[in-house]
Formats: C-alpha cells, sequence, structure tokens
C-alpha cells in the first residue's frame, strides 16, 4: 500500500486544433504500477532539466519514460497503447530484453531504441514506442491503428537499464515536449500540453517495499524477488527495504517497522547525491532463538524539505 502526498499537475493550454490530441500509452495506473521517470530534456547545453525546471530528465533525453517498479511486472504483461490514430511507418521485434551494459555498446548501435513502432499523425507529427518486450510487437508497417490499440508490451530491449516504455512525439522530425509545447530551451512556461489529461508530475517517490529474511542486493530488488509476504520465525535477520526514484540530495529516507509487541526497529538516512533509482534498507539480526511471531509493518518514507513527498506500507507475518 502506497501513498503519495505531493504531486504537481501540468497547467498549460490546450493543444491547437492541429496538434495530435495524446492518451496514455501504457496499461497501467500511473503512480501506483508505473511511474514516469524521466522527462525531455529541456536544457539544450550541458545540463538538463525537465519541463517543470525540475531535475527528471538527463542531458540530451528526447522522451517520457513510462517505468515499471520490477522485471516481475515485464514479464507479467503490460501493454503499449497508441496514444493517437496514426499509420505504422516503423516496426522492430527480435531484440533480446537484458540490461544494458556499457560494453555492449556494439550490440545496439544504431538500435538503442530496441523493438518499437513509429506512427505517423496528421500534419507532420510522429509517436515513437522504444525498448519493447521481445516478441510482443503486434502491429505491422502500413498498419492504420486507432487510439488505444496495443502495439506490444513494455520490454528491456535496446539501450536500457530498467522495464520501461520511451515515448518520442516529433514535428516535422524535430522534438517536442508534449508536456508543455513551448520553445524547448524553456522550461516552466506552460505553452502548451499535448495529452487529453496531462499526467501527474511526481518529483520522487518509493515505488516498491517489502521485507527480506537478509540484507538484499540491487539485482533481487528490480527482479522483484527479494520482498517475503511470509518467513519463519527463525529467519536469521528481518529486514525492511524500499526502491525508490527522484531521489535528491538531501532528500530523507525513513525506515520504520512496528512488530506484534509495537515499535520494533527504524532508522533514517540523508541522500549524500542525487540518484535516479536506488534503495535503502534497515532492520535486525537475530539475536534469539526466534523472533515473536505474528504480523510485522513498515514504512519507507520519502522526505524532501521536511516534507512527505511519499511512503509505501506492507507487512510480513512470521511464523
Amino acid at each position: 500500500m502506497r501513498k503519495t502526498l505531493l504531486a504537481l499537475f501540468s497547467l498549460a493550454a490546450a493543444p491547437a486544433a492541429s496538434d495530435p490530441v495524446l492518451s496514455l500509452p501504457v496499461d497501467c495506473d500511473l503512480g501506483e504500477s508505473c511511474y514516469i521517470q524521466q522527462y525531455t530534456d529541456r536544457d539544450l547545453d550541458a545540463g538538463f532539466r525537465d519541463y517543470t525546471c525540475g531535475p527528471l530528465a538527463y542531458d540530451g533525453h528526447k522522451g517520457t519514460d513510462f517505468a515499471l517498479a520490477t522485471l516481475a511486472q515485464m514479464q507479467a504483461g503490460v501493454d503499449v497503447l497508441a496514444a493517437a490514430p496514426g499509420l505504422v511507418t516503423g516496426r522492430r521485434d527480435g531484440m533480446a530484453d537484458q540490461i544494458y551494459r556499457g560494453d555492449a555498446d556494439t550490440a545496439v548501435k544504431g538500435r538503442e531504441c530496441g523493438n518499437g513502432v513509429v506512427l505517423r499523425h496528421d500534419d507532420g507529427w510522429e509517436t515513437q514506442y522504444c525498448h519493447l518486450k521481445l516478441g510482443s510487437v503486434r502491429v505491422g508497417v502500413g498498419e492504420r491503428v486507432e487510439r488505444g490499440a496495443v502495439l506490444g508490451q513494455i520490454g528491456l530491449s535496446g539501450k536500457t537499464q530498467f522495464p520501461h516504455l520511451h515515448m518520442s512525439v516529433r514535428h516535422n522530425g524535430m522534438v517536442v515536449d508534449p508536456f508543455d509545447t513551448a520553445d524547448q530551451a524553456l522550461c516552466g512556461e506552460g505553452d502548451g500540453t499535448l495529452w487529453q489529461e496531462p499526467p501527474a508530475y511526481t518529483p520522487g517517490a518509493v515505488i516498491d517495499a517489502g521485507f527480506a529474511p537478509n540484507m538484499p542486493d540491487y539485482a533481487t530488488i528490480q527482479a522483484g524477488t527479494a520482498a517475503r509476504p511470509n518467513m519463519p520465525a527463525e529467519s536469521e535477520a528481518l529486514v525492511l527495504f524500499g526502491f525508490l526514484f527522484g531521489g535528491q540530495q538531501g532528500d530523507e529516507i525513513d525506515i520504520s517497522i512496528d512488530g506484534p509487541n509495537g515499535p520494533f526497529a527504524s532508522n533514517r538516512t540523508t541522500l549524500d547525491r542525487d540518484q535516479a533509482r536506488f534503495f535503502r534498507a534497515f532492520g535486525k539480526r537475530l539475536r534469539a532463538d526466534a523472533w515473536p511471531t505474528g504480523r510485522y509493518t513498515g514504512t519507507v518514507r520519502l522526505l524532501r524539505d521536511g516534507n512527505e513527498l511519499d511512503s509505501f506500507t506492507t507487512t510480513v507475518d512470521l511464523r
């Protein structure tokens, strides 16, 4: 169970009559089962900033990343949808789903998008959908699709380190930020949006949390296999982890656990640098024959400037 307390909304004006009107390109509950990790970079120099002048971008990023927290979600299947009616003018499938490593440049050179689809819309507009799952692409070149048509599924193909859909919007070949159609060198202008209903801007969140019988590693957390719904009372440790995105230097991560007999453990740490995706964990090692049996409740909170941005509460039963 998660709770988001701070989400900022785009206040941009409606698009012009000739502009496309976009719907959400992923079949998931934005802010719950998926989230926006990064936006179009609006800094044309060496730095980066998103359309709110915030840090959810990276240098040269040309689209919007709709991300899943874990590989398990990707494997279960999350559909990618056509954001507007259009003609399929590009298609690729056949690339493996694998986390990109720096030494894999040759394997993805010229194919950084991975498996994907390009749709052409009216008046010189295009949308491109990247990093789709191997074997999931359902449309062919020359096919016309309606808004909401399934194009494929979110995957891990091409140049990517986490499962997500990268969607780019272009007009006459030039990148356009669908959240704000003002000059790309500007931010915070609120000049116009291409969305039917602009998705909320969430500056950071706890995207997953769970209990584990030892200190988990990043690979198992990203895979979605670290958390246990129940554990033996003789487990060597009782650890609560939180998986987060959008961390900024100075943010605080608060971890607290309550057991069947009351408060069990708590810890608060401060980030010493910005981190796009990261985890923190805290718990105790077993010092007796067994833990008290019953239900343990854990909460991970992300705080910025003393305000709670997001929290995630989960439970485990010790038997």
